[in-house]
């Protein structure tokens, strides 16, 4: 992908023949011509649109009735799933309608739009084509792994032979593969045209530009749930339909999600690289870009002489809408896939005569998420009189008062689908334990938002002191930068803590017991703690997709050279969408905990079941398991460092290149030559591609590697499951140490934006003072660790999680 320099931004046929004299910027024509390469239209749309509108829509028709009969010929719970995520996608198509309506502006405006447009797409195309190239290898590792493995004895007994299940296994990934990709290419599809609606509703009021940016989100937000929902539904009833499942001598329904594995792991694989290529795309523009325009050019942020402006506004796009919309599709699939997986099994022990109340639980409550997170997105509106200019309302009140209206409906709902899903005669009152769980889920949720706002917004007191220690030089503000970010991993840590323990201790005391009179309900409990913090999740999601919207339309207004009234609008979206994002990560963080605490007894339980042994506990004082756990902490840092690496190494090039434009054509800094943005587009692409292979495959290849060693070691020492036990151990440690590592790197990297914002607001010297130019340099220290490693750990220790389920049978 490449945007040649012909079709770069150019002031006027005067500039690009030096003719015109120097002066401020914003007192000649502003005239950017069209820089489009070609418009493009995936295969899939064009397709789709060379059909017939009728003949399309009968075809629609008949797919949702093939969809509808599979649903009602497996359970009325996945026709009611069904109907909820069509009428949500409709909303969502309700949404991106109204946002597509609002005006683009003037034509400088839009022009640098399509330039980010173009160089977002361009970049998603040929990464993602990387990425399913990676897939398919994948695919035939799985494929022959399966070929050659051993089966349960329920797959046995069900007549499910080892060809039958490595199919099921593949199509699973790769539908996971693919609804990931949607729902990241949706993210990035909606945001590079909402970008510059944004920017146009600025010049009327911040009220109609924070609702147009929130509307864009929450479209994005409601199709991501959607698809993460209806996928397992659909995977779920086909597998039902065409296994037979619950008729004499076939599988039991309790043992159906153990099926779904695949689709997690597809979902994960695709995550991750999106995240990684994303991140380092997105951060080593921004980082070349200030390091070059802001520190040593004094020119400020988004200026259109900068000649990698436009790769970082790409970079938005691609990194943080793309990515965390791929991210937070794969924390909903594993989260509901090891709940059913863990409902299943519990209501297989407890002897609960119909069980798809407790397995098919997770995605009623996502359904929900659906229609409450609309609810909330709506309740955003514009004042009878935005177009008036007046005091800005601080946006984070608003989205703070949409959240709160989520957060009330979410306790309403919940409640009400425990008692629907999940009463049973065998214990009447254990709904109502379960129901407690969710709150418990819910409040975590709440709190983790709080905490991370508390960290990381300019209002508090920690970045207030971040950006004091600014004033004393650049070494003073990176020290406390760090202090804070690992300061900040102390309460995330004990309120996760305190939620699992009190979700597994309420789940315990249910009342639901196994034929021996054990207390079973703990691990469920635990489980719907999970789904009750992740059930605002299309609303969380609408506030993170809200910031890169608003970066991108700071970057147009800037960039066409827009009244000051205009840019402080973006300025305050923008510095509030930083906050949104930190607060979304730490959000991600908390549900990956807890998702990959239920992820790791689904492991145990599988391995359990391939091994024909109880499988309860892992002793770290074994030799063998307690170098497992050392080498799951080496690769949460290891990754950690590629990952960051990887961005200064980008960087560096992207430096290189802005210096060698402003040396050769002096002309830039005065306006008279006009820089190549489509080099700099084109260095970051190809180099974030290439960065993002090393961390990734050391990710996936580690833990087959691991135990599949350890596996032949216990094999010639006499322990059987001497390979399944280092593997667990890994995934404990990777996980305690990836929790930690995330939150800190989310946290310091946001706190060290945000003080740069808050002395942008004119504290402590202003834009421009030595001051500034060190929170500079934090910011810059802090954006691989909040976009590139840390979000990335988000996906890594779910997908340790996945993978191991998908891979258990290479390790006994």
């Amino acid at each position: 992908m490449r945007l040649n320099s012909s079709h770069s931004i150019t002031m006027d046929d005067d500039v690009e023949n030096g003719s015109m004299g120097v002066g401020p910027y914003a007192d000649r024509p502003r005239i950017f011509p069209d820089m489009r390469t070609k418009p493009y239209t995936p295969l899939v749309f064009r397709i789709l649109m060379g059909i017939n509108v009728r003949v399309l829509l009968i075809l629609l028709l008949l797919g949702f009735g093939a969809i509808f009969y599979i649903g009602a010929s497996s359970s009325p719970i996945i026709v009611f799933v069904f109907s909820i995520c069509i009428i949500s996608f409709l909303f969502s198509i309700y949404l991106a309608k109204w946002v597509l309506a609002k005006d683009e502006g003037p034509p400088e405006m839009a022009q640098i739009s399509y330039a980010i447009r173009d160089g977002a797409e361009g970049f998603f195309r040929t990464q993602y084509g990387t990425i399913s190239k990676m897939a398919l290898l994948l695919v035939l590792a799985i494929l022959c792994i399966y070929l050659f493995r051993n089966t349960t004895p329920q797959q046995e007994s069900s007549g499910i032979r080892r060809r039958a299940s490595a199919y099921i296994t593949v199509f699973s990934f790769l539908l996971g593969a693919l609804c990931s990709g949607i729902a990241g290419y949706v993210g990035m599809w909606v945001s590079v045209r909402a970008n510059v609606r944004v920017s146009s509703a600025a010049r009327r009021s911040a009220r109609e530009a924070l609702q147009v940016a929130v509307r864009a989100g929450g479209f994005s937000a409601i199709i991501v749930v959607g698809m993460a929902v209806i996928g397992v539904s659909i995977l779920y009833a086909l597998f039902y339909v065409w296994l037979g499942v619950d008729s004499p001598g076939s599988m039991k329904v309790t043992d159906l999600p153990l099926l779904l594995v695949g689709y997690g792991f597809g979902a994960s694989f695709v995550a991750l690289f999106a995240q990684l290529g994303g991140g380092i795309y997105t951060k080593a523009a921004d980082v070349g870009a200030d390091l070059v325009g802001k520190v040593e050019q004094g020119i400020p942020e988004d200026d259109p002489r900068n000649p990698a402006v436009i790769a970082d506004l790409v970079g938005d796009n691609v990194g943080d809408c793309a990515a965390r919309g791929a991210d937070l599709f794969e924390s909903i699939a594993a989260e509901i896939i090891s709940a059913m997986i863990l409902g299943g099994t519990m209501a297989q022990r407890c002897k609960i005569e119909d069980p798809s109340g407790f397995i098919l639980f997770p995605l009623v409550v996502h359904s929900f998420d659906l229609v409450i997170s609309s609810v909330g997105i709506l309740s955003i509106r514009t004042t009878r009189d935005s177009g008036v200019k007046g005091p800005i309302e601080d946006p984070m009140k608003i989205l703070q008062r949409g959240y709160s209206v989520t957060i009330v409906l979410a306790v309403l709902t919940f409640g009400a689908s425990t008692r629907w899903m999940l009463y049973t005669e065998q214990a009447p009152s254990a709904w109502l334990n379960f129901a407690l769980c969710g709150l418990v889920g819910i409040i975590t949720a709440y709190i983790f938002v709080w905490i991370t706002k508390y960290y990381t917004d300019y209002k508090h007191e920690p970045v207030r002191s971040l950006a004091l220690a600014s004033s004393t030089g650049h070494g003073t503000n990176i020290i406390a930068g760090v202090s804070l970010g690992l300061e900040s991993t102390a309460l995330p840590v004990l309120v996760i803590s305190i939620s699992i323990i009190s979700a597994f201790w309420l789940g315990r005391s249910s009342g639901l017991v196994d034929e021996s009179g054990s207390q079973i309900g703990g691990l469920f409990g635990t489980a719907v703690a999970t789904m009750g913090m992740l059930s605002t999740a299309a609303y969380i999601l609408t506030m993170d997709m809200f910031g890169p919207i608003a970066d991108n339309a700071g970057g147009i207004v800037e960039m066409s050279q827009q009244p000051e009234s205009v840019r402080e609008i973006t300025d305050v979206l923008d510095a509030v969408g930083n906050t949104t994002k930190a607060t979304t990560k730490g959000f991600a963080i908390g549900s990956a905990a807890l998702a990959s605490f239920l992820l790791f007894s689904a492991y145990m339980n599988e391995v359990a079941a391939f091994a024909h042994t109880a499988f309860k506990e892992v002793d770290i004082a074994i030799p063998e398991v307690f170098i497992g756990g050392l080498l799951g902490s080496m690769l949460i840092f290891l990754f950690s460092a590629w990952a960051c690496s990887a961005v200064g190494r980008t960087a560096q090039e992207v430096v290189d290149e802005v210096r060698r434009q402003f040396i050769e054509r002096p002309g830039i800094m005065d306006y008279k030559e006009k820089p190549d943005y489509g080099r700099c587009v084109a260095i970051v692409a190809s180099a974030s591609l290439r960065e993002m292979i090393k961390p990734g495959a050391l990710a996936i290849i580690s833990p087959v590697v691991v135990g599949f060693i350890f596996r032949i070691l216990g094999h010639y020492g006499g322990h059987p499951l001497l390979g399944a036990k280092v593997v667990a151990a890994m995934l404990m440690f990777a996980t305690v140490s990836g929790i930690l590592m995330a939150l800190f790197l989310n946290t310091a990297g946001g706190a060290w934006d945000n003080a740069k914002k808050y002395i942008e607001t004119g504290a402590l010297g202003g834009k421009g003072s030595e001051c500034h130019k060190a929170a500079v340099t934090g910011d810059m220290v802090g954006d691989p660790f909040k976009d590139t490693a840390g979000p990335s750990l988000h996906v890594l220790i779910k997908m340790l999680s996945t993978i191991t389920l998908v891979m258990a049978p290479v390790f006994l």
